[in-house]
């Protein structure tokens, strides 16, 4: 671990089940005073383990319920190519997560839509950036786990 005592990952667990917690909340719940609570919150957020804070939004509400996961292949690799790419597909909405990857996948995209005709615009605009080999694309049938909050402890800790 990364020199965090044991308040701050509680803090953390707390906040990252629950953002909207007040001061108050989270120092009751972790057993501190509010002020010492606030400090170490301060401190986590300079110190870059808190981010940012942020709402999740139900998306099967907003109509956008379809999750697409695109694995790209290119035969590009030059860093001019990979800033343009990088570049466009941060420009495309739809898409929540982009990763480099190893092994037989160059780039993972992970799109929401709201239907496969909405996916077909996305692929228009991906495919238009050049330079792929191959996209292929995996639409989620059904959610069985989602979760934003990552293991603080380690289950053998």
């Amino acid at each position: 671990m990364v020199n965090l005592d044991s308040f701050e990952i509680a803090i953390l667990d707390q906040l990252q089940t629950d953002a909207s917690l007040s001061i108050q909340e989270i120092a009751s719940r972790v057993g501190l005073s509010q002020n010492p609570c606030w400090r170490r919150i301060r401190k986590l957020e300079e110190a870059g383990f808190i981010k940012k804070r942020v709402a999740l939004i139900d998306r099967e509400k907003l109509d956008r319920a379809i999750t697409v996961y695109v694995s790209v292949r290119t035969n590009q690799h030059d860093d001019d190519w990979l800033d343009r790419f990088s570049e466009g597909v941060r420009a495309i909405p739809e898409v929540v997560e982009f990763y480099r990857m190893s092994g037989h996948v160059d780039y993972m995209l992970k799109v929401v839509v709201r239907d496969v005709a909405a996916y077909d615009g996305v692929y228009k605009r991906l495919i238009r950036l050049g330079g792929l080999s191959d996209v292929t694309s995996s639409f989620a049938m059904e959610e069985l786990k989602y979760t934003t909050a990552i293991p603080i402890v380690d289950p053998a800790d």
